[in-house]
């Protein structure tokens, strides 16, 4: 499948972390930590107020490819844009959302879990969907039967998938990668504890790698 160059960065990395930031500050935090684990992704949802002035400061800084995700409006494509994200995932599949990206030439992961869903986005001209929420809508054997038929369609799965699911879902051939705040635990921001938030993504980095990329011994 042809992917955007966005995508096929999202595919090399395997992981998008998904990032609900309550200030600017701690976004940036999360978003260092989660590069310095050798994952340089970050999708910050509008699940905050904070969530533009947080894609803003982590854009600005550089080195960590960001997204703004839970975008449900037009008005919210562009201020994500206009913060310096660089692609958007939505939950939904909405088309004033997916034109609003189209005419900003940003690239979008609108979410679908069913066939219907799924074809209302390739007639939209999408790519790739976000398969969402994932472990509720069916998991693996719902993306595979999905699969099939829209074989040239690429699945970012997120919804319940953790360290334990995410190989599994990442085997799938249609999958570029997984979506997931398995290595960003409510505890560990609360504390400002950036150290565990690092190691925890080393440890997705190292259990996500894709075979190829993995040594021979």
């Amino acid at each position: 499948m042809m992917l955007s160059p966005v995508f096929a960065d999202l595919a090399r990395h395997r992981v998008v972390p998904v990032v609900t930031a309550r200030t600017a500050e701690e976004g940036l935090r999360i978003a260092d930590a989660l590069a310095e684990g050798g994952l340089p992704v970050a999708e910050i949802t509008f699940r905050t107020a904070a969530a533009a002035d947080a894609i803003a400061a982590v854009a600005r800084e550089g080195g960590v490819l960001v997204g703004a995700g839970t975008v449900l409006r037009a008005d919210q494509v562009d201020e994500a844009v206009d913060a310096g994200a660089r692609f958007v995932v939505s939950p939904g599949t909405s088309a004033e959302v997916i034109e609003r990206c189209r005419h900003h030439g940003i690239p979008v992961l609108p979410g679908a879990v069913t066939a219907t869903e799924v074809q209302t986005a390739l007639a939209l001209g999408v790519g790739a969907v976000k398969f969402f929420p994932a472990a509720t809508s069916g998991g693996i054997p719902a993306l595979r039967a999905l699969g099939a038929p829209f074989s040239g369609l690429g699945f970012v799965p997120t919804g319940g998938i953790d360290e334990a699911t995410a190989p599994e879902y990442l085997a799938v051939p249609s999958v570029l990668a997984v979506g997931g705040s398995w290595m960003l635990p409510a505890d560990a921001i609360d504390a400002g504890d950036w150290d565990r938030i690092t190691d925890l993504t080393r440890r997705a980095v190292t259990r996500t790698r894709s075979p190829e990329d993995t040594p021979l011994r």
